[in-house]
């Protein structure tokens, strides 16, 4: 076997690498302009517009589910994370698998058999305007405060460190190509979403490749199964699912709450309560749209291989030499952050370019799906609600483009001033992001799940979750620097920080916050009821839970695979 070469270390583009981005380029782009030629008719129609109601196939929508999802929090932010904690961040893929099969079993049908088309629309359905109102701008905040501005900097972050351009540039770049794929509507985003898949997950699978046999060859060995060897011995604190109290890392992944507690929370109101991903089946009918969330299921097994593997191998790469200056943050301390991009300039000519598309479609992909899903909230929900009942469609799907274009400025003004400060050197962005969602995330999902299942839930309960879960979040955060919560230790519910402060781990603030809504919620329904308030339930019957065996079958497939993976890396 011809033994690998790696290649020298260079953070500049060869015209090779450029002509295959160019390739990609003019790909994603005829093809999302052949769509949206073929579709111009019916674009008019807000619905197709923002849902591309009945268009998308159960294959288009599990990969535009992906390519929404995995983006720079992912490529870049996940990697670090499997630089500095190893496997054990790939929960969040893994236990998404699982979530996945629960939100195409019990949540999209009651979606589609009530026809609810937008979240803030479910929770006016369900509850009513107010907490529909207030709802739709806290998701419109989120949306483009956190998620937006962060894909946006810390893609252009990977993008400015595997090419040399700076990154204000690759700031404005990402955001004017994700406006030209939005502004085509759902079924430009969900079908470009395949391409875009596919260059995904060629690409990663490419550097993953690379730096596996490069752990190999340093060991005088070849072949990417002995390179995954030689990671799973070198780095064998790595290869933890678990972790034990006193990992360092304790504090990001306590334990088994990742199995029983707060991840099945941010999974659940991830998946199945967030419009910006739930928006790619509510167009489908039921069977394409469980067929496509369980591709999506899946294709979620192969995610760690793309972005947790080359974080390990970064590891032990750094370990043996390998970019020691290009790891290193203006203080001289390494930045897990760079850890990606310091790997894929490892890349040869046309492979690297192979990478920065895979990373640009990613990139690309979720500020697309995140822009339209704004758009979709603040037009039929605030817009048509509040300002003008009786707009047309067309001006309803041109607002929608005003949407996009806005929260697109409103997020690259965010990057270029905050990004650097929340997500810049030394700092874990994929955990920002995480945590900065959970402390609305249990509240929001507690609402949705008892407005599920509970016909008796009041709104006046619902709107207790809304803003009585964010406070009382933000107090669990600030407690320990008021309190000393040491008392929690021997629980496992407190962790010291750096300065001695002992803290309560994100994960299980966020499954205390949860059940203090739940709580919360059933004692004020009580009292409604007792008043004499009425409350408006959902159609529900459990015959449109029952799947078909075919999904039952690769729902258990999947499962099990899930099983043996914890089982074999405990």
């Amino acid at each position: 076997m011809q033994e690998f070469q790696a290649p020298e270390l260079s953070s500049a583009l060869h015209h090779w690498d450029y002509i295959v981005f160019l390739v990609y380029f003019i790909i994603v782009a005829s093809y999302g302009y052949w769509i949206y030629n073929r579709k111009k008719k019916v674009l008019t129609d807000s619905k197709d517009f923002f849902l591309a109601e009945g268009s998308l196939t159960w294959w288009a929508i599990g990969a535009s589910l992906i390519a929404s999802n995995i983006s720079a929090e992912q490529m870049i932010g996940m990697s670090g994370s499997g630089f500095k904690m190893g496997l054990a961040i790939s929960t969040y893929e893994w236990m998404a698998a699982i979530t996945l099969i629960i939100v195409a079993t019990f949540f999209i049908p009651v979606y589609l058999k009530n026809k609810i088309y937008t979240m803030p629309q479910f929770l006016n359905q369900r509850y009513n305007g107010t907490v529909a109102m207030i709802m739709a701008v806290f998701w419109l905040l989120l949306y483009i405060v956190v998620n937006l501005m962060s894909i946006l900097y810390l893609g252009a972050l990977a993008i400015s460190g595997i090419t040399g351009f700076d990154i204000y540039l690759c700031i404005l770049f990402l955001a004017v190509f994700s406006i030209i794929i939005t502004l085509g509507g759902m079924k430009v985003i969900g079908f470009t979403d395949v391409i875009q898949v596919f260059f995904l997950v060629l690409g990663g699978l490419v550097a993953t490749y690379i730096a596996l046999n490069l752990v190999a060859k340093e060991a005088g060995q070849a072949g990417v199964l002995n390179g995954f060897s030689l990671l799973t011995t070198e780095a064998n604190d790595h290869f933890h699912m678990i972790f034990k109290p006193g990992n360092p890392n304790y504090m990001d992944l306590p334990g088994l709450t990742v199995l029983i507690g707060g991840m099945w929370i941010v999974n659940l109101n991830y998946w199945g309560c967030n419009q910006y991903i739930t928006q790619r089946a509510l167009g489908a009918d039921l069977k394409t749209a469980r067929s496509g969330i369980l591709f999506a299921a899946f294709l979620k097994l192969l995610m760690p291989i793309i972005v947790v593997i080359p974080g390990i191998a970064a590891y032990v790469l750094h370990q043996k030499g390998y970019f020691q200056a290009e790891m290193l943050d203006s203080k001289g301390i390494i930045d897990v952050n760079k850890a990606y991009p310091s790997l894929l300039n490892l890349l040869p000519k046309g492979l690297k370019g192979l990478a920065f598309a895979a990373l640009t479609a990613a990139i690309v992909a979720s500020l697309a799906g995140k822009a339209n899903s704004i758009a979709t909230i603040f037009t039929l929900d605030i817009y048509k609600k509040a300002i003008d009942t009786n707009a047309s469609e067309k001006k309803l799907v041109n607002l929608g483009k005003i949407s996009v274009i806005v929260s697109m400025f409103l997020a690259v003004i965010l990057s270029l001033l905050i990004g650097e400060k929340l997500m810049g050197e030394g700092k874990q962005g994929f955990q920002y992001i995480q945590e900065y969602t959970g402390f609305v995330s249990p509240g929001i999902f507690a609402m949705f799940i008892l407005g599920f299942f509970w016909k008796k839930t009041t709104s006046n309960a619902a709107l207790f979750a809304t803003i009585g879960g964010f406070i009382f979040s933000l107090i669990l955060k600030v407690l320990p620097h008021l309190v000393d919560l040491s008392f929690l230790a021997p629980l496992h519910f407190a962790v010291p920080n750096a300065e001695g402060i002992y803290e309560i781990p994100f994960l299980d603030r966020m499954g205390f916050d949860f059940l203090f809504c739940v709580i919360g919620m059933y004692i004020i329904t009580q009292i409604d009821l007792k008043k004499g308030v009425k409350t408006k339930g959902l159609e529900i019957d459990s015959s449109m839970f029952k799947p078909t065996p075919a999904f039952t079958a690769i729902a258990l497939l999947i499962t099990g695979i899930i099983a043996a993976l914890y089982t074999i890396f405990w």
